[in-house]
This record gives C-alpha cells, structure tokens and sequence, in this order.
C-alpha cells in the first residue's frame, strides 16, 4: 500500500524519475506518469491516481518541477483538466474512464464544451440541441455558442434534447461527442477586441454512439451541475500569488510610475489590492474545501468576485494611465486558445474584462445562486415551473 503522505509521495516521485528519464520522450514520460497513478493523486489507482488526499497532489507537481519533468501544458486544455475530467471521474463508466481520463491527462487530446446556445446561456435549461435515437446511435442537430477551444478540440462534453416533451430540466442527456464527426462544423466568433478566442459550432446530423452517453437518458442536468460547479472555481479559483494576476500589474504601475498617481486614485488602489488578497484567500478556502468533497455554491461567489474585481482593476489601470491607457496594440484577428491577460496593453485587459461577468454563467444568474443556496434567502418565481 502506498504511504499517503507528503514524504511518500516524494518517494515514489524519485523512484519513478530512476525508471524514466524526463529530458527523453515527452509523451512517454506523461504517459508514465498516469500510469503510475502520480498524475491526479486523488483519483482512484488506474485512473491517474493513488486514492491519495488532494492537498498532496501539490507536493507531486512540486517534485516532478524540480527534477525539470515536462508538464501537461494544462492551459492548453483547461476545459478537459478543469472541467470534463471531474464530470467524467464521478459520473462516467469504467469503460469510459478507461478511453478517455489518459490522453485527456497527457493533452493528447483537447476538450471543449457544448453547453451554451444562442437563445440558451444563463438559462441553460431552454436548450433545443436535439438528441434522437437511431439503432445504438443518437442523431444530433442544434447550435452552440462561446466555444472555447472547440478549433482545437477532439472532443466535447454536450448536452442535448433527448425528451422534448419532459420540463425543460428533464429529458437532457450528457454526451461526449467527437470534434472530428461528420456533420461538426466550427466557426470563429471575433470579438470586442480582435481576437476569436470562442468559437460557435453548428451540429448537423452528427451521430453519437450510446456508448458516448454518460449516465443515464434524461439525467443530464445533474451531471451537468457538477461541470458548472467545477467550471467556475476553474474561472474564479485558480491558485494565485500575492499580487498575481491583473492586480499585480496594476500595483507595479502605481510603484513605478508615480508620474502617474493622484490623490483620488491613491484610495481605489488600495481598495482593489485589499478585496483581491480577500478573494485570493478566499480562492485558496474554496480549494480546501473542495479537497475535502465536491465543490458547491460557493464556487459561484468565488467567479462573481473574480470578474468584479477584473473589470474594477482593469478600469482602474486604464484611468491611472490616461491617454496611453487607451492605446490598443493590435487588433489582429487571432484564435488563441487563451487569452493573454499580463503580455498585452491595458485597452486589451480592459476590453477582455467585460465577458468575466458573461462566461462561466452571468453575475446576475450567480447572485440568484448565491441567494438561494448559500444564504437560503427564497426562491425567484419561476415562470417557467
């Protein structure tokens, strides 16, 4: 049995880097790794993982980063690593674990999401993506929207119609659908500032085998809350240092430039450097308590604070500089899988701002979870129950 422990893990981190080498091949090596069950320490052995607590998978990353080991490149496929991944760990079949949870790991294979359509965003349950059963097949025809990654994507989490006649939480089914089915077609969304970082993906006609439904038919509401839940702690709770981030770049300005301070402005800095260490602990709060469990609703207090505080830092930095604060260095269009927050100009972060309180559901739909199920405060009328 493993010992389940910080020192443990450091040693069966040195005992895997004298069986291979992380200077040879790169693929090998990750492939290795997951195999060996030190790729997500708390997942089960044969899925990545040792069984092991949550909080020591830093110690593994940790020791892999010293010995100059590759990495997963995770950025590269966020919505699998953060979002898919979970979804399929506690919903999808051994079978299905067994496909997917390796190459998804090694970034073999990029994820995206099909969730979001042009008249089913924050109200997510009026999707009208159809899902028909056809021999052990599902026929699939609808469109989605605000597709990150879906240009480089193998494959897809989707949600789809499968009883039209069921309220409209029920009769959704969850799917993993190929990227590279006939009948999928991609095209860019340029946005506010030039770049087509999302995608809106037609579906026509493309066949699902049954044996790419995960959980039950008509349960895909369920297993959809645990991708949401896992998608705004990925937005909003990512580990960051002191001073990371925009607010970093924003008080480095404010150090270096003091041709640029005012007495007016001197206040709101300092308030926005306050309440970004608070989410930043609070972020950090959120990651224990997930490593206890599951995440829940705090995950959406924690996204709501994050893209607040984006929007507030970057119209703050845009007025501290003035007029070169509205110089925008490139409007080339681009498809980049991320955006670049820290390497471009402040009309860039500013513009990019905007869509934190519209991805990963709108503040205004996170306030009403909020409300409900954090503070238990009643329930909206519903017309639509």
């Amino acid at each position: 049995m493993s010992d389940h422990t910080a020192d443990g893990l450091r040693a069966l981190v040195a005992a895997f880097l004298r069986r291979h080498d992380p200077g040879g091949d790169r693929l090998g090596f990750l492939r290795a790794r997951f195999d060996a069950g030190l790729a997500w320490v708390h997942h089960p052995p044969g899925r990545g993982g040792l069984g092991a607590p949550t909080d020591l998978q830093a110690v593994v990353d940790d020791a892999f980063a010293e010995a100059g080991a590759p990495d997963n490149q995770p950025r590269r496929n966020s919505i699998g690593l953060g979002m898919a991944a979970p979804t399929l760990l506690r919903h999808a079949s051994e079978a299905q674990c067994q496909r997917w949870l390796r190459p998804l790991w090694t970034g073999e294979e990029v994820w995206c999401q099909l969730f979001s359509e042009p008249d089913a965003g924050s109200d997510l349950a009026s999707l009208r993506t159809r899902a028909v059963p056809d021999g052990d097949d599902w026929v699939v025809d609808g469109q989605k929207v605000w597709t990150s990654l879906a240009h480089e994507a193998r494959w897809a989490i989707l949600l789809a119609r499968t009883d039209p006649a069921a309220p409209k939480h029920h009769g959704i089914t969850y799917f993993v659908c190929d990227m590279t089915a006939p009948g999928v077609q991609v095209r860019p969304l340029r946005q506010v500032t030039g770049e087509a970082e999302f995608n809106e993906v037609f579906l026509t006609g493309v066949r699902i085998p049954d044996t790419h439904r995960v959980g039950a038919v008509g349960h895909g509401w369920q297993i959809a809350r645990t991708t949401l839940m896992n998608e705004r702690v990925a937005i909003g709770g990512r580990p960051m240092p002191r001073e990371g981030g925009m607010v970093g770049v924003l008080a480095r300005l404010w150090r270096e430039r003091p041709d640029l301070r005012t007495g007016g402005l001197h206040e709101e800095v300092l308030h926005a450097w306050v309440r970004a260490e608070a989410a930043r602990l609070a972020a950090l709060r959120l990651r224990q308590l997930i490593a206890a469990g599951q995440p829940g609703p705090e995950g959406s207090a924690v996204k709501l604070s994050f893209a607040e505080l984006s929007q507030r830092i970057s119209g703050l930095e845009v007025e501290l500089r003035g007029a070169e604060g509205l110089r925008h260095d490139d409007w080339t269009m681009r498809r980049p899988v991320e955006p670049d927050l820290l390497g471009r100009t402040a009309t860039y972060r500013y513009l990019r701002a905007r869509g934190n309180s519209i991805e990963g559901g709108t503040s205004e739909i996170l306030r009403s979870i909020i409300a409900e199920r954090v503070l238990g405060l009643p329930a909206e009328p519903r017309v639509d129950r």
